[in-house]
């Protein structure tokens, strides 16, 4: 069997591969693998995929499975020797008790990632060992989309009704990563990848020693989603490091751009976020975006579960008069990206769409290869139009009326049908916010084909115009929940007050309670700062 180096299909008496256009004629030089080794009796050894300063990525073919694999080698670079055609890594005694430290270190942390198979956003780890005097791990392979090409797809950016359910397994691994002590510390858009089933696959793993500056490795950072802590040397880093990270990744997925290096904030910390993404956005999503961005640590969110609750509820008035206002106001120019060629999502509806055309003109030319049937036997079309009255069989699931997420948890619970939402929403007086108006084809039809079944939905925006509640006296906090769950971006004033108490909501500016505005605009909140104290002076 003679396999393309570079992808791992045989390929016969070809050099260049039929497939991939890899060319076999070349060799694969120092300090990587040589084409062909065979590791551990059984893996394959091709072309290298990625490396960093601490392990390197090839393609393999495992023998004895017969299934495509990732071979992930420990090279350090600068610690170890290796001449071209070998195998083997030569390390200098002087550099030997931190080469083996720092495997021990490799070896550990993947056999944690193992143990965590369970969870979906994780590679799964199938082999690890020792051989060549080094370690490697084998890692499971996958037809994977890269992360930023799903982004790009999806015109630019995606709505927080797409991304949350995405990122949302991610923070639960990250979180169950650092209960085992561990961290990734890399996440970013090159570091993530979208499965055919929709769900998120996390790359690049490596030791903490890899993630930040001061250690013997040459370390990778990923310009706008490393920590400004990461480039400090052998600061710790934490939970609150990997905050940043998943935070910027977020951010990049909703506005389609990274935030500036850290470097970069630390001069000037604003996020630049233009007004029509954040009035698109839910005001506690940009808000809890901005904490877990924030370049001093201990103004960042600190765990896990409180990023997962700030995305989930909205906060102060106060946050978001520091963040969201502030960004909304700066002068950004938006990009419109025009994409010639259709999504993958768009093109599977029309696919069913045009299924259940074909489906339809095949009735009717089959009717009609007899049309006098029924004309002269009453009785056959009495029992053809009792039986079309009476129809017993399966019919296309109904969704009107649920929420898009119940809609989907169903649609998943059932096994055969896929749940696509349409991007163009619509307001509606009858249908709440988040709730499904409209689909196609409807619910109750008739389900004459097998198979999957692809249904689009509309989603309902609410009411256009809502109407400002009454917050006087209110918390800031129940102020902000009570004008995000109308769909209001909210902004802040404060001022003096000796009928308010501090902290106290005193009002609208520009308008009052009842007043109605349009679904996503701005409205600015007077919050008392307690009565105005003056000092005498003698």
């Amino acid at each position: 069997m003679s396999l393309c180096m570079g992808c791992m299909r045989e390929i016969g008496d070809h050099v260049h591969c039929p497939s991939c256009g890899f060319d076999n004629s070349v060799a694969q030089h120092s300090p990587f693998l040589p084409y062909g080794v065979i590791l551990h009796g059984r893996y394959i050894v091709g072309s290298v995929i990625d490396t960093n300063g601490e392990s390197s990525r090839y393609i393999a073919f495992d023998k004895q499975t017969g299934d495509v694999v990732i071979v992930c080698e420990f090279l350090p670079m600068g610690l170890f020797e290796r001449e071209n055609d070998e195998s083997k890594l030569r390390v200098r005694f002087e550099n030997d008790d931190v080469f083996r430290k720092l495997m021990q270190d490799f070896i550990s942390y993947f056999r944690t990632i193992a143990e965590l198979k369970d969870l979906s956003a994780l590679i799964k780890i199938h082999n690890i060992f020792q051989e060549n005097n080094t370690a490697y791990v084998i890692e499971e392979n996958q037809d994977l989309i890269p992360f930023e090409e799903y982004v790009e797809r999806s015109n630019g950016h995606l709505e927080w009704d797409i991304a949350r359910p995405l990122f949302m397994p991610v923070i639960s691994a990250l979180e169950a990563m650092h209960r085992r002590g561990l961290g990734h510390y890399a996440i970013s858009p090159k570091n993530m990848y979208v499965t055919a089933y929709g769900k998120i696959k996390i790359a690049g793993f490596a030791t903490a020693n890899e993630r930040k500056r001061g250690t013997p490795l040459k370390s990778q950072l990923y310009s706008g989603c490393a920590a400004p802590e990461q480039y400090e040397n052998n600061f710790p880093i934490d939970s609150i490091t990997e905050i940043y990270g998943i935070s910027a990744t977020l951010f990049y997925a909703l506005t389609g751009n990274l935030p500036a290096s850290a470097k970069e904030r630390l001069k000037d910390s604003r996020l630049l976020m233009s007004t029509s993404t954040v009035k698109r956005l839910p005001p506690h999503v940009v808000t809890a975006i901005a904490n877990g961005l924030q370049v001093k640590r201990e103004n960042r969110i600190t765990d896990f579960d409180d990023l997962r609750s700030q995305l989930s509820v909205s906060h102060t008035a106060q946050a978001i008069q520091e963040e969201i206002s502030r960004t909304a106001s700066m002068n950004v120019k938006n990009h419109d990206k025009k994409h010639g060629g259709m999504s993958r999502r768009s093109v599977t509806i029309i696919a069913s769409f045009i299924t259940i055309i074909v489906l339809g003109v095949l009735g009717v030319l089959f009717v009609m290869q007899n049309p006098l049937e029924g004309v002269f036997n009453n009785r056959g079309n009495e029992e053809t139009t009792a039986a079309t009255e009476k129809w017993t069989g399966e019919t296309i699931p109904n969704y009107v009326g649920m929420t898009y997420k119940e809609a989907v948890d169903s649609a998943e619970d059932s096994g055969k049908v896929s749940i696509y939402r349409d991007t163009q929403e619509s307001y509606s007086d009858e249908y709440a916010e988040g709730v499904i108006m409209a689909q196609t084809p409807k619910g109750g039809d008739k389900l004459t084909a097998s198979g999957d079944i692809s249904i689009t939905v509309t989603v309902s925006k609410g009411k256009q115009m809502r109407e400002l509640p009454e917050i006087k006296d209110k918390s800031v906090d129940a102020a902000a929940k009570s004008l995000a769950n109308e769909g209001f971006v909210v902004d802040a004033e404060y001022q003096y007050s000796e009928k308010i108490d501090d902290g106290r909501v005193i009002g609208y500016k520009d308008y009052k309670a009842g007043d109605t505005l349009e679904y996503g605009s701005t409205v600015t909140i007077i919050v008392s700062k307690g009565e105005e104290t003056t000092k005498s002076v003698n």
